[in-house]
């Protein structure tokens, strides 16, 4: 069965970083985008970032903007998103899905495969 495995949420302080994983397990990831995505209690999911299937192509939501990068690597299946700076605003369940491309990458519907997600907090 195809799907993502999301990895890397834990409580951390204002200020700090932290890595997150999406591995993707059944099927090759190399011909898909891959958009993250976070949904705080009481909110709705929204989309974040997204990497196009070459990781030329790569869209950041303006609020995690110059804070968050997205990556891949193909040969390990794996998408990460790398965040600095985190801050309370952050916390939320973090998710990747897959799509074919990241045009109107914060769209939750041209997505499918989601992953349980991966909880991240930012608290003192």
């Amino acid at each position: 069965q195809s799907h993502f495995v999301e990895s890397g949420g834990t409580l951390v302080q204002p200020g700090e970083s932290l890595t997150l994983s999406c591995e993707a397990s059944g099927f090759s990831l190399e011909y898909y985008a891959v958009g993250w995505f976070r949904q705080a209690p009481g909110k709705e999911r929204e989309g974040i970032s997204c990497i196009n299937s070459s990781g030329i192509k790569i869209n950041y939501l303006d609020s995690v903007k110059g804070r968050f990068t997205i990556s891949r690597d193909n040969d390990e299946n794996t998408v990460w998103l790398q965040m600095n700076s985190l801050q309370p605003e952050d916390t939320a369940i973090y998710y990747c899905a897959r799509t074919y491309y990241c045009n109107d990458y914060t769209t939750t519907n041209q997505y499918e495969k989601w992953g349980q997600g991966t909880q991240v907090t930012v608290s003192s």
